[in-house]
C-alpha cells in the first residue's frame, strides 16, 4: 500500500494537471448534457483527490482537504451549477473549491520553488500552479457576478441561461489571465475591474517571478549535467 502511495505521490503533478485539463477541455470530447451533468462533477471530485495527494506530506493540510473531498462528495448533487439552486448554495460551493485551490496552488509553489533541479516533474507542477491560478480567477468572478449580478457584460453573456455564463466566465477568467483580452466581456462594476486587474497582475507575477525562478534552474541543471 505504501509503495503504491508513493507512486501516486511520484506522478502527483501529472494527475493533477490530467484532472484539470479534463475540467477545461471535456466539453470538446463528449456531448454537453453528459459532460455538464454527469463528467464534471466526478472531475472536480477526482481533481480534489489529486490535490489531497499533493499535499499529503503535510498531514494537517491533507487531512483538512480530506473534509473538503467528503463534502463534496456528500453534499454536491448531479451538477455544478444548475437553474434551481439557490445562489447562496452555489456560493457555499465556490466558497469550498476556492479554498482548496488556494492551498493547493501555494503548495504546488512552494514545492517546485524548493526544488534544486529541474525535470519533467517540476516543469508539470509548473504548468498546474498556472492553470490553478485560472482555476481561482474563475471561482472570483463567478462570486461576484452571484453577490453583485450583472458586474460583467457582453456578447457572451446575454444567455440567461445560468451554465452558459458560467462556461463565459471560466473562458474569461484565463483570458483575462493571460492578459489577451478580446473584449466580448467587459468588466463594468468597481469591483469586478479591480478583479480582473488583480488576476491580470498575478498571472504576470507567476511567470515573471516564477516560471522565470524554474528556467534558471533549469539551465543551471543543464550547465551541471555537461560538466
Amino acid at each position: 500500500m505504501e509503495s503504491i502511495v508513493n507512486y501516486l505521490y511520484k506522478h502527483r503533478f501529472e494527475l493533477f494537471i490530467a484532472t484539470q485539463f479534463f475540467i477545461l477541455f471535456g466539453s470538446l470530447f463528449f456531448p454537453d448534457a453528459l459532460f455538464q451533468n454527469t463528467l464534471l462533477p466526478a472531475l472536480f471530485i477526482l481533481n480534489i483527490a489529486s490535490g489531497v495527494l499533493l499535499v499529503s506530506k503535510q498531514r494537517k493540510i491533507m487531512w483538512f482537504l480530506i473534509i473538503l473531498f467528503i463534502v463534496a462528495l456528500s453534499v454536491f448533487g448531479n451538477s455544478l451549477f444548475t437553474e434551481v439552486e439557490r445562489s447562496e448554495f452555489i456560493l457555499t460551493r465556490l466558497s469550498v473549491y476556492f479554498l482548496f485551490y488556494i492551498i493547493v496552488t501555494i503548495h504546488i509553489i512552494k514545492q517546485i520553488w524548493i526544488e534544486k533541479e529541474v525535470d519533467k516533474t517540476v516543469i508539470i507542477g509548473l504548468m498546474s500552479g498556472y492553470i490553478s491560478l485560472g482555476f481561482l480567477a474563475f471561482f472570483m468572478l463567478v462570486s461576484i457576478e452571484l453577490v453583485t449580478p450583472n458586474s460583467f457584460t457582453g456578447i457572451l453573456l446575454d444567455s440567461q441561461n445560468i451554465e452558459v455564463r458560467v462556461d463565459s466566465l471560466m473562458y474569461y477568467a484565463y483570458i483575462t489571465l493571460l492578459t489577451i483580452g478580446y473584449g466580448d466581456i467587459i468588466p463594468v462594476t468597481p469591483i469586478a475591474q479591480k478583479a480582473v486587474v488583480l488576476i491580470g497582475l498575478i498571472g504576470q507575477f507567476y511567470i515573471v517571478i516564477i516560471t522565470s525562478v524554474v528556467v534558471s534552474k533549469y539551465i543551471n541543471t543543464a550547465i551541471i549535467g555537461k560538466k
